[in-house]
């Protein structure tokens, strides 16, 4: 079962994260085979952290729930919030397998949250600049959420136009960028 997971930073807690670093790395080699995507979020423009996304392959959704709750950041507090769900792969591949590399500060994560009838719940036609999509569900899988996109675009605007428009409640896009060890 595949979950995405965006710890969203607390206010205040860059130092604390930046003590961390080792520590969070640790904990996700222990996930380095189950792991899809990972990743900083950071403010517009900038290279203050926001958050952390992590997509990963797991048993369950208590094994879910424990890989989001015990990584060391969440339990120092360096994090708000967690959104954890369960996310489907339709590109079928990693970060890793992105032919366009790990490079570039032209990266971002869409997230749409959904509202009434599903919808993007089959890959869009230009597919290049994805590096993963999919569809937000319910732990069981039976309802759709949302969806969570990673791709490479020029701005924020063309990257946010990769969902359908008005058929959310709403969209946030952050910069993004590939994470983990080099």
């Amino acid at each position: 079962m595949e979950f995405f997971c965006h710890h969203r930073d607390r206010p205040g807690s860059e130092a604390l994260r930046a003590a961390l670093t080792e520590a969070h790395w640790a904990y996700m080699d222990q996930y380095e085979k189950e792991l899809i995507a990972r990743g900083p979020t950071f403010a517009a423009g900038s290279d203050a952290p926001t958050g952390s996304v992590h997509i990963v392959d797991l048993p369950d959704p208590a094994a879910a729930r424990a890989f989001a709750f015990d990584e060391p950041n969440h339990q120092a507090g360096v994090y708000r919030d967690v959104l954890l769900r369960r996310w489907r792969n339709l590109l079928g591949r990693t970060m890793w397998e992105f032919p366009g590399g790990r490079e570039g500060s032209d990266r971002y994560l869409v997230l749409g949250f959904g509202a009434g009838e599903p919808v993007d719940l089959d890959l869009p036609a230009d597919r290049d600049d994805l590096i993963a999509y999919g569809p937000l569900l319910s732990d069981d899988g039976a309802a759709w959420l949302g969806t969570a996109v990673l791709l490479r675009a020029p701005d924020a605007e063309t990257a946010r136009s990769v969902l359908t428009v008005g058929r959310y409640a709403d969209v946030e896009v952050h910069e993004w960028e590939c994470g983990g060890r080099r």
